[in-house]
């Protein structure tokens, strides 16, 4: 499938029970919205749900976690316990990719990112995310990097460890296969 094309009628209808039964499970995610609501909005934009689509397949589990105050949008966000499997060992952007020699790793959080028509999380929104649940107790997930760091060479990512969420820099050309990304998408 190509970037923002709709998913088939059926593989929708599959896609929104898995986000009902996600959005049902776990409420305490969003309190005060209700699904009909959002498989409303997600019907008139369906090009929203190819990105939920890819989200899930690569072992992001979306789920709705609260509203944009300022424009209404739905906020989906990746909730996996852990970083997604299938979005680890990727080093940040295409410039850090680039700049490996050798070992280089199959792709980069910013570009992955890009094809799925999602971006990375701020360090607040990891932050809010993390108020949620206990994310990346066994690993952890590149967050969107001030420019000023990144222009020195460096990138940031975030996890939980002894209950405590921690912020943490390294250049952005490394990569490990316990670190990956959580994505954000507005509907």
């Amino acid at each position: 499938m190509k970037r923002n094309e709709t998913p088939p009628p059926a593989t929708q209808q599959e896609l929104l029970a898995v986000l009902k039964a996600r959005f049902v499970k776990h409420m305490n995610r969003h309190a005060g919205i209700d699904w009909s609501a959002v498989q409303a909005r997600l019907e008139a934009r369906p090009e929203k749900l190819d990105s939920l689509s890819k989200m899930e397949e690569t072992g992001g589990e979306p789920d709705v976690i609260g509203t944009d105050a300022q424009t209404g949008e739905y906020i989906f966000c990746d909730c996996s316990a852990e970083s997604p499997k299938g979005r680890r060992s990727i080093c940040y952007d295409r410039a850090a990719l680039d700049a490996r020699k050798e070992h280089k790793p199959h792709d980069s959080a910013q570009e992955m990112a890009a094809a799925m028509d999602i971006r990375l999380l701020t360090e607040t929104e990891y932050r809010q995310l993390q108020e949620l649940g206990n994310f990346d107790t066994k690993t952890s997930s590149w967050l969107e990097t001030p420019p000023e760091i990144r222009k020195l060479g460096g990138a940031i990512f975030g996890d939980r460890r002894y209950n405590t969420v921690f912020m943490y820099h390294n250049g952005a050309e490394s990569y490990y296969g316990a670190r990956g990304f959580r994505g954000l998408l507005k509907v």
